[in-house]
């Protein structure tokens, strides 16, 4: 005599709970309205962001303005004013200054940053271009550089409390790795410093090769990074994913019901 056992592997699972598929439909729902929020906040970065390039392009070609002066050093922000092209005139303070370990196209190195004195008795931090590690004997005080009044062009920056190195300033040992405007202005004691430095320009600090030349100005990279595109599509992609995901169980709950 022989019994009929049902096979485990080949009898229809009956079709999911209602418990279960309010559980599924939340779930979806919240991943769908997430996947689409977060998609649509990537466009609207990228327009920003092309907005902030096209903005700053035109700052950058644009003819210098005077550099900001004390009343308005309140109001100077990354938003507004970094990249704009600027002029300011004075007398560097040659023993006040700093370098600031860089990487740029011409190797390893430091950033020569001097307070420059204006007329009226603002400090104004002045990246005055690469120096190699070797140049002026390791030092930043030793630079004979432009003597008495001066005019530098460039561009304006922000101060940059961390820096890419990842390792923090040692002012007590005169070791900088960002260009932080206030801890550098503190560590020489310098009064009424703008909350900005400026990037001299190659006709500012034409210096040339890693021996005694000087500085070498105009190296500032203008770079904004724009994936905004390329994650809104993964965003959406994934919103599209959900909604496929929901047609199969939807369908596959049909084909059960149908067979039960």
């Amino acid at each position: 005599m022989s019994t009929n056992v049902p096979n485990e592997a080949t009898t229809p699972r009956p079709p999911r709970g209602v418990f279960v598929l309010a559980l599924l439909a939340v779930l979806g729902t919240v991943l769908f309205v997430a996947f689409v929020a977060l998609g649509t906040w990537q466009v609207h970065r990228r327009a920003w962001k092309h907005d902030l390039i096209a903005r700053v392009d035109q700052r950058v070609h644009a003819e210098p303005v005077t550099a900001p002066g004390r009343g308005q050093w309140p109001v100077v922000s990354a938003a507004n004013d970094e990249y704009r092209r600027v002029r300011l005139t004075g007398t560097f303070l040659q023993d006040k200054s700093v370098r600031v370990r860089a990487s740029t196209e011409l190797g390893m190195g430091s950033w020569l940053m001097t307070p420059l004195r204006t007329h009226s008795g603002d400090t104004v931090i002045v990246n005055r271009g690469f120096v190699s590690t070797t140049w002026c004997g390791g030092k930043a005080t030793c630079t004979p550089g432009p003597a008495g009044e001066t005019t530098i062009s460039g561009l304006l920056r922000i101060s940059e409390p961390k820096g890419a190195f990842l390792q923090d300033n040692d002012p007590a040992g005169d070791r900088w790795y960002s260009r932080d405007v206030a801890a550098i202005a503190a560590a020489k004691g310098l009064d009424d410093t703008a909350p900005y430095f400026v990037d001299a320009d190659a006709a500012s600090s034409p210096g040339r090769g890693d021996g005694n030349e000087g500085p070498v100005g105009g190296l500032t990279v203008i770079a904004f990074p724009d994936n905004h595109l390329s994650y809104a599509v993964t965003w959406f992609g994934l919103a599209l994913m959900t909604l496929l995901g929901a047609w199969i169980v939807w369908k596959d709950q049909r084909r059960k019901r149908r067979i039960s």
